[in-house]
């Protein structure tokens, strides 16, 4: 793992290995993570955009390996590909429209954010490799000894609230080209959740959100959950085998 920050050494001349095999059948290739500036700098999102498409570019063409970008980002809306009208802010916050899938959301202080560029095998499988985030993320949360789960025909990490009502911990969209990757996961570490209140998250109106500190009731950081899934990849990307945590 490396940290640094948008100004990323790249690969000059990288030859992909052969995929080793990982635990349970999956296939897993090395992958570079690395850490901008996590816990010392929020990053624009444009900046980190920007970062994603110049990274995409070199894994898309066999010169970078597999790579995770682990941030967090200054304030910000952002609207998916399906977001609807009235989804959006009414009070004037910027959002800014992105090329993934899904709806609105939020991303800033206290929120991991984790974008993996990296490789598909083929057939392309797009909803695997949402499940394959979404099983990271719900490891990430029982080390912490949050319990949460999927939600039939929603997207994401769940528990539930203080009333007992769904509420998503982590969201996920994605998108793909030539293969390779974009964007990823957000997962809500000790956020302020009062973002919520001026959107429809995720555009599901009937469902909160939570975090792994509201659940726990310390504080849990992004360090400290990217930390977590660090150790849990092990410096290996799946591509390939289980879907499922």
């Amino acid at each position: 793992m490396t940290s640094a920050g948008t100004a990323v050494v790249e690969t000059a001349h990288y030859k992909r290995p052969r995929a080793p095999v990982a635990d349970g059948g999956a296939r897993a290739r090395p992958l570079d993570i690395v850490e901008l500036e996590l816990g010392s700098r929020l990053i624009p999102y444009p900046e980190a955009w920007r970062l994603q498409r110049s990274i995409h570019a070199r894994v898309a063409d066999g010169s970078r390996p597999d790579t995770l970008l682990l941030l967090e980002h200054a304030p910000i809306f952002t609207a998916g590909t399906r977001t609807r009208p009235t989804d959006r802010p009414v009070d004037g916050s910027p959002v800014i429209d992105v090329d993934r899938g899904g709806r609105i959301t939020w991303h800033g202080p206290g929120q991991l954010v984790g974008y993996p560029i990296v490789r598909l095998p083929h057939p392309l499988d797009v909803v695997a490799h949402v499940r394959r985030m979404e099983s990271l993320l719900l490891a990430v949360c029982d080390s912490f000894g949050v319990r949460a789960g999927r939600r039939e025909g929603r997207s994401g990490v769940w528990t539930h609230d203080a009333a007992g009502r769904d509420a998503k911990i982590a969201a996920v969209g994605v998108r793909v080209a030539r293969g390779v990757t974009m964007h990823g996961f957000a997962l809500n570490c000790d956020c302020d959740l009062t973002w919520a209140d001026r959107i429809v998250p995720c555009g599901i109106p009937d469902a909160g959100v939570t975090s792994l500190t509201r659940v726990l009731g310390s504080a849990v950081t992004a360090r400290d959950a990217a930390a977590a899934l660090t150790r849990r990849l092990g410096g290996q990307w799946p591509v390939s085998g289980p879907a499922t945590a």
